[in-house]
């Protein structure tokens, strides 16, 4: 079948170019220029319309732009933004009792970004393993699984496999222990192997590699491994939580609680930088004043987004919806699987999904197959190669969804 690639207009390559002549290139951006969102479609800078199948790696589960978040946002914009953590504030309180009830937890530690948050659950379980766990200082070891994907500090880096995130900015962090994702043998054998064990930190999807879904009871025999040898079950929930995989939480498919709480990303909808990491008050009250904090940490803005977002997760269902639509989405892409060879594997859960294109990691079709769905009017982008993550704003329709998977299938088609 002929195709003619989308040509970029000259507006979109006069910005593209200034921000490759006076921005970092630390990001390889799909040939794009967005300006404006609302619920599951952003238009590019010429009006086109697209189907965002990215959300902004999960962030926007609720949808671009929505109106109750933007809302808050600027009606406490307006008010106060920003006073630091030196004063109260009257909107910090109010959300810390909401966000604590919401997830069951007792207290929360509020930050801004998700590598800041990954940053803050380690230090407070190291803090824990010393002062109530009895490890001798400096000796907490932290178990973390191959494949992940945290963040982007030098802390987190130090226990990546990924070396183009970690190639040339060593030296690296001590204190982690590396073992194989969704294999419950490694973590008992490291678990009996020694007694500085604090912390098992896991993401109950992993996002970045692909969507990569653990066997079922995975995560529940790895919750109660820790249980038994008094670790802390550590859950990174910054891609794949509140609602994204069908449940306010991935782990609660397997009505796991984690000891230590990590969120992000759709935590504000999109619209403004928070995260938190949730735990009870054993662990939380190690924490001392001056010990940890940030200046933007818990500020007014973030706290009236964090609760009007929330809230629109659960008076919108979306949870459901997710659950619902991802069902659909996968028999609908399993369907095209059978149809066209170069989908090698569907796999997801809720609205977190991926195709794995049959073709090597150091291939370029996954990208060109990218900007074949750009042409049609969906924004997707590759991960790890091969690998082509569908992941939806949460306010998607029945219908939307079937017309989606006709565009992906057309574009596929192309490459027979």
């Amino acid at each position: 079948m002929e195709h003619t690639a989308q040509m970029l207009s000259s507006k979109s390559e006069v910005l593209i170019e200034k921000e490759n002549k006076y921005g970092a290139h630390n990001y390889h951006p799909l040939p794009v220029v967005l300006e404006k969102g609302e619920g599951v479609f952003v238009w590019d800078v010429d009006g086109k319309k697209y189907f965002d199948f990215l959300s902004a790696y999960s962030a926007v589960n609720q949808g671009h732009c929505h109106p109750k978040i933007v809302g808050a946002m600027v009606e406490q914009a307006q008010k106060l933004t920003l006073t630091s953590r030196a004063f109260y504030n009257d909107q910090l309180g109010v959300y810390e009792e909401y966000i604590t009830k919401y997830f069951g937890f007792d207290k929360v530690l509020p930050m801004n970004t998700g590598a800041e948050a990954v940053e803050t659950a380690l230090k407070l379980c190291r803090k824990w393993s010393y002062e109530v766990k009895g490890i001798p200082e400096n000796q907490a070891q932290v178990i973390v699984c191959e494949g992940n994907f945290h963040g982007r500090t030098t802390t987190i880096i130090s226990f990546s496999n990924d070396e183009s995130a970690r190639k040339s900015f060593g030296p690296f962090t001590e204190g982690f222990i590396k073992i194989p994702y969704d294999d419950i043998e490694a973590l008992e054998n490291v678990l009996k192997s020694s007694a500085n064990i604090a912390g098992f930190l896991v993401e109950p999807i992993q996002g970045e590699a692909g969507v990569y879904v653990p066997s079922e009871g995975y995560l529940a025999k790895a919750k109660a491994l820790c249980e038994a040898h008094n670790v802390l079950f550590i859950a990174d929930e910054v891609q794949t939580g509140i609602a994204r995989t069908g449940k306010l939480l991935a782990v609660h498919h397997e009505n796991v609680q984690p000891d230590i709480l990590i969120l992000g990303k759709a935590i504000s909808g999109g619209v403004y930088p928070v995260s938190a990491v949730l735990a009870n008050n054993e662990i939380m009250d190690v924490i001392k004043p001056g010990q940890h904090g940030s200046t933007f940490g818990g500020n007014p803005i973030a706290a009236a987004v964090a609760i009007a977002a929330l809230e629109v997760v659960r008076d919108e269902n979306l949870s459901e919806n997710a659950q619902k639509l991802g069902l659909i989405l996968r028999k609908g892409l399993n369907e095209i699987a059978q149809r066209n060879p170069l989908i090698e594997l569907v796999r997801g859960k809720g609205l977190l999904n991926a195709i794995v294109i049959n073709c090597g990691e150091d291939s370029d079709l996954a990208w060109d197959i990218c900007l074949r769905f750009r042409d049609y009017g969906l924004l997707a982008k590759p991960t790890h190669g091969n690998k082509i993550r569908f992941a939806p704003p949460l306010v998607i329709t029945e219908t939307q969804i079937q017309e989606c998977l006709a565009i992906i299938e057309k574009a596929l088609n192309d490459f027979k």
